[in-house]
């Protein structure tokens, strides 16, 4: 069965070998009637569009056969020039073999009036070998661009596979390591505060079924992501007391926007890993819209002193997820001791 992609090459190649065969025929006819098909003109149209749509086709061949040869390999100098050749090689001797019957064997039949045969063969050889020659260097360079962009696509989806990948590692880590300090928070709490107890644990059921619902979604609703990290908000603030302050301040609506999922909840749990807090030197981090298209995750910094230098997995994490939705960059400032975080909104439209 033939397919609509062939249909579609077909169409366009036939249309473009009419083009070609009467802007020559205009040029080389002056006598004004371009659409006039006698015997002489339906030789050339036939001779023109067998010649050029077989060339077409087997430079098709020849480009799929060199390729599966290579192993998928993309064309390059060498195998293109190859294909030439080879493309030539069978196209030379054909055009060769159909104006010489033509011209010497049945110009009765075709009706080609020439006081010199030689010189006719000559020219109308070379216009066609130099046609033919075009036709395939366009292909060649059609099929490049092709399988440039097919390469840059596949390239982008592993880029983007590999990310997703790092994101749902992330995620994993995320999980226990949450579970572990929650847990043990909950144990304290039992014992003094029943009620904050029984608020703690609905919280925690809250933030672990956002986590398991949005598991296999990279963007999420603005609206869920600060519900969920207002049960997360909660729960920190629980855990540190006084030590801690999370504030949010959004003013847009929030079901319009898009999000990468976590992304608030790692940019807050980055801002706890690499500060020291206490009560009297309590860390304050504020969530701020800004201009109803971004949001900035700022907070006073008190680095703590660490062994080894960081490897800010969650804020490279964060970054290359942007970089397949937006043009808009992810800022990070160090600005009067404070640490900024600047993050685009997905607009759903």
């Amino acid at each position: 069965m033939i397919s609509k992609a062939y249909i579609k090459k077909f169409t366009l190649r036939f249309i473009v070998i009419n083009v070609v065969f009467f802007i020559i025929k205009l040029t080389i006819d002056h006598s004004g009637d371009t659409t006039e098909l006698d015997a002489t003109s339906l030789f050339y149209y036939s001779s023109a569009f067998f010649l050029f749509m077989f060339t077409w086709e087997t430079n098709d061949w020849l480009i799929r056969r060199e390729v599966k040869s290579n192993l998928g390999e993309t064309l390059d100098l060498n195998n293109g020039v190859k294909i030439i050749a080879i493309n030539m090689a069978i196209f030379i001797p054909l055009t060769a073999f159909l104006y010489y019957m033509a011209i010497f064997k049945f110009h009765d039949l075709c009706k080609i009036e020439a006081n010199n045969p030689w010189l006719q063969f000559r020219i109308d050889f070379f216009r066609a070998t130099l046609l033919g020659f075009s036709v395939i260097i366009f292909n060649l360079f059609y099929h490049s661009l092709k399988q440039k962009k097919e390469l840059e696509l596949t390239m982008n989806k592993l880029k983007k596979e590999v990310i997703t990948s790092k994101y749902r590692s992330l995620k994993n880590q995320i999980s226990p390591h949450f579970l572990f300090n929650s847990l043990n928070t909950l144990t304290s709490l039992m014992y003094e505060d029943r009620d904050l107890a029984s608020d703690f644990v609905s919280r925690l059921a809250t933030c672990y079924r956002y986590i398991l619902d949005n598991r296999e979604e990279d963007l999420v609703s603005l609206e869920k992501e600060l519900n969920f990290l207002d049960s997360f908000i909660f729960m920190m603030n629980v855990r540190h007391e006084e030590a801690l302050s999370i504030t949010t301040h959004i003013s847009m609506d929030t079901r319009d926007y898009l999000i990468p999922t976590l992304s608030l909840q790692m940019l807050v749990e980055n801002a706890l890993k690499h500060n020291y807090y206490s009560k009297e030197n309590p860390l304050e981090i504020s969530i701020i819209s800004i201009k109803k298209n971004s949001i900035m995750i700022r907070n006073n910094l008190s680095t703590r002193k660490q062994k080894e230098e960081s490897t800010q997995l969650g804020l490279k994490n964060i970054k290359k997820r942007y970089s397949f939705y937006t043009n808009q960059e992810v800022i990070i400032k160090t600005k009067d001791a404070y640490f900024e975080v600047t993050i685009p909104l997905l607009s759903k439209t």
